[in-house]
Parts: C-alpha cells; structure tokens; sequence
C-alpha cells in the first residue's frame, strides 16, 4: 500500500501533481527511482537529483596554498546546525583541510590514522574523538579532494560553507578562476564535458527523451531525431564547458575560457549533506524527554 508520506515526498522532489504520484507510486510498487522516470517519461517531471536530498549538517572548508599550486575541499558533518556556527568546530575543520594539505592522505581512513598538525602527539582521530567529547555532539570526517599542479587553483565557498569549490586551470589568471568556481557552485555541473559522462548514464537519458517523445504522439523515426536535438540540452545542463555562463549566457563557460587561453583540467563541487538523510525530529518529543529526565 502506497502511503501519503511516499506520495508527499516524490511530490516534494519531482514537483508533480498528487495524483500523478500516487499514480506512478502505485505502478511501481513504491519504487521511487522508478517513479521518477516514468514521470519524466511522461514529461511530468525534470530529472531529480540524488543531491537534492541534502539534510546532514555540519561544514565545507577549502584551503588553497599561497602559490595557488594546491588546493583542498573537505568536508565535515555535525548533527545540528549549532555546531556548525560553532568557532571550535570551524576551526578544526581548516585544520583538516590544511591536514590534507601537508599530508596527502589517499583516504579518510588514512587521514584519520595521521599524526595531527597541530598535536604531533595525537591522531587526527584521537583529535576528533576529543572534539565529540568537548563540544558534545558526533561528528565525521566525510569526504575531500586535493589537487596538486604546474597551473593555477582557486576556490569558493558559498553559504558560510554550504557549498565548496575547487578548480584546477592550465593558463588564465585567478579572476577567470574565482568566476568558473563561482558558475560550479550556481549551476551544479557534475562532468566537465561530454567525454567525461559516462556512456550508460547517456544512454539511460536517450531511452527516457525516447519516450518523452513517443508519448507526445511521435512517430519512431521523428522521434530518434527529436532525441539527437534534446540530448544537447541535457550536456548543456551537466557538463560544465557546455554551460551558459552565469555572468553572460550568451556565452558558453568553455569558450570564454579558451578566449582567455585557460584550460579547465578538473574541478570538485561539494555540497553539504548532498546525498545524506537528515535524522527526523520530534521537538515535542526531545523537550518532554528533557523536562521528565
């Protein structure tokens, strides 16, 4: 049996209609993902993002060497929003990035085992472990991305540290780079170009623009074609040379920066809580549980 919360929750990401989603609910035996396609099959809904599910708290902090040839993103997760403000916490979490820095560890789980930069005498574990313990909440060191190179990197942060970008150009100055770093945080690219989508995910998006087009009453043939022109709209959307510029959408992100003899290597976007489910709270609950505790 499909429930009102199923229904409210692919209503609240897809922006369908209620009975549209208790409709493609039911046809799928509650299959969410599946759901989702077939009312973007059925021209119902835009794609929904896995990302869009953002609810963990905590922080994203970058550090970039003053040279510019390195360049981190880290990020850090709390339980509330609190913490995140809080002065302890955002400082152990540039200390992280900067961990990251000196250190190159190739994973979290190494990261952790390092000896501190700021105490030598203690693991970046240990550390974090007495952070939980002082500042009263758990916390966890997610996720991060170092570049190292012979060109130039920047960074961004949006939101007070809602949102971190890191770009690596060959060529082009640091203005060039602070603007491709603030289009990445606006407009969410996930590949650089079309080379860099994977071929599956490109041909899951043609089956669905396939019958988008069906659906609209369009013979097999015109439909093929009407696919071949929408499948620009959609690297237009995800790759990031192919975008709009943000500042002047009349040109694309990759010729503005080849008119200024640039190169995007790479880049790393990252968003806090993006793919993670935010505990549910009762605060009815949580203050009765205080007053009778």
């Amino acid at each position: 049996m499909i429930t009102a919360e199923q229904v409210k929750m692919l209503r609240e990401k897809t922006g369908a209609g209620m009975m549209d989603c208790k409709k493609v609910l039911t046809e799928t035996d509650g299959d969410e993902e599946r759901a989702i396609e077939l009312l973007r099959e059925r021209g119902i809904a835009k794609a929904a993002k896995k990302s869009d599910r953002i609810a963990a708290e905590g922080l994203v902090a970058t550090y970039v060497s003053d040279d510019h040839k390195l360049g981190v993103v880290v990020e850090v997760n709390a339980e509330t929003d609190f913490v995140a403000k809080n002065e302890e916490f955002r400082s152990f979490v540039l200390d992280v990035a900067k961990q990251v820095a000196l250190k190159n560890p190739a994973t979290v789980e190494e990261l952790l085992n390092q000896p501190s930069i700021i105490e030598p005498d203690k693991t970046v574990q240990d550390v974090l472990t007495n952070k939980i313990a002082t500042i009263g909440e758990n916390m966890s060191i997610r996720r991060f991305e170092r570049f190292e190179t012979t060109g130039l990197i920047e960074s961004y942060i949006h939101g007070d540290g809602k949102i971190g970008v890191l770009v690596e150009l060959q060529g082009g100055s640091q203005e060039l780079a602070k603007d491709v770093c603030m289009q990445i945080a606006a407009a969410r690219p996930e590949y650089l170009d079309r080379e860099s989508v994977p071929q599956d995910k490109v041909e899951h998006e043609m089956e669905i623009l396939k019958a988008q087009a069906v659906n609209e009453g369009k013979p097999e043939a015109v439909a093929e074609k009407i696919v071949q022109g929408r499948i620009g709209k959609f690297y237009g959307e995800i790759c990031l040379v192919e975008q709009d510029f943000v500042k002047d959408p009349d040109q694309k992100v990759g010729k503005l920066v080849e008119s200024k003899g640039a190169k995007i290597i790479k880049f790393a976007r990252f968003e806090k809580g993006e793919g993670l489910e935010k505990r549910e709270e009762n605060f009815a609950e949580e203050v009765a549980k205080q007053m009778n505790g």
